[in-house]
């Protein structure tokens, strides 16, 4: 790209030349038209079309500060929190897990909402302890806090957006292991701005789904009860692959020997998991949450 004595952007002079001079035939005036065109399509691409895509995404990571304080300003006040964390799931599901999953699903939420944005996730949550290692930590890559830093990270973020104009912040996790600090922070938060318009919803229906909405559906679908499990069995690993099927180790889930306790899957066996059986825990977990947060907005006072 070439820039002109006041600075303005100029078409590459590959494109427009290499447009005209592929057509040697074409007189002066077609050529110009054909210019002015090529130059009116670059310009479309430009700033303009930057802008429109922002405003499509949903994730604050995606705004400039201009563009998130517009759409605060025109009613995008809801900001949903998602919430992960970084911890084995057996050899045949990667570390990240619950990470790709809470992101994908609250892009999804936000959509259904009209008027909510994502904040980045939250991937370091309480794993269990380090010394002696306990829970997940007995595997390598998992990564734990103390649930009182945890908590002290939940109430910083959401008096960062209490700050900058949002309303209603959501927090929505993907793991069994915080879902009362998810709880203890929103019920301080809300007693403590009690005289204010922004409330804190631990969106606890989004873990409830899986254990609850999700297993009767799956049930119902042909998934055997010895199948499912609490951890990286057949509903946790169907989840995953309808969202992102590339941190599954397919060729693996059925291999031998079958999957266990030892290999960090609790209470199941993924090896009939499917990316049909974990769409019924997408949908599920969408609407669900979707509409419980369009519930506890109603509920506030205006």
């Amino acid at each position: 790209m070439i820039m002109n004595l006041r600075g303005r952007r100029r078409l590459p002079e590959t494109s427009a030349t290499g447009l005209i001079a592929g057509n040697r035939g074409t007189s002066g005036p077609v050529q110009r038209t054909l210019a002015g065109i090529v130059v009116g399509l670059w310009f479309l691409s430009g700033p303009a079309s930057a802008a429109n895509a922002a405003n499509a995404s949903v994730f604050l990571e995606d705004q400039t500060w201009t563009e998130l304080r517009d759409r605060i300003n025109a009613g995008t006040t809801t900001i949903i929190v998602p919430i992960g964390g970084t911890e084995q799931s057996g050899p045949a599901m990667a570390l990240g897990k619950h990470n790709a999953r809470v992101k994908f699903l609250a892009e999804k939420i936000a959509g259904q909402l009209g008027n909510a944005l994502v904040a980045p996730v939250i991937s370091y949550v309480p794993e269990g302890t380090i010394d002696p290692p306990s829970a997940h930590m007995r595997f390598p890559g998992t990564i734990t806090v103390s649930d009182k830093i945890f908590e002290q990270l939940l109430e910083s973020a959401a008096r960062s957006f209490k700050l900058h104009g949002f309303k209603t912040i959501v927090l929505i996790g993907d793991h069994g292991g915080y879902q009362a600090d998810e709880r203890h922070v929103a019920d301080r938060l809300n007693a403590e701005w009690s005289k204010s318009p922004v409330r804190v919803f631990a969106a606890l229906q989004y873990y409830q789904i899986t254990q609850g909405a999700y297993v009767d559906k799956l049930l119902s679908a042909g998934a055997r009860q010895s199948e499912i499990g609490t951890h990286a069995g057949l509903a946790d690993t169907s989840l995953m692959l309808a969202i992102d099927p590339s941190m599954v180790r397919k060729d693996r889930l059925a291999a031998a020997p079958k999957l266990g306790a030892g290999d960090g899957v609790y209470g199941g066996d993924p090896a009939r998991s499917s990316a049909e059986f974990g769409q019924l825990g997408v949908d599920l977990i969408v609407s669900g949450t979707t509409e419980a947060i369009r519930e506890f907005v109603k509920q506030q006072p205006r």
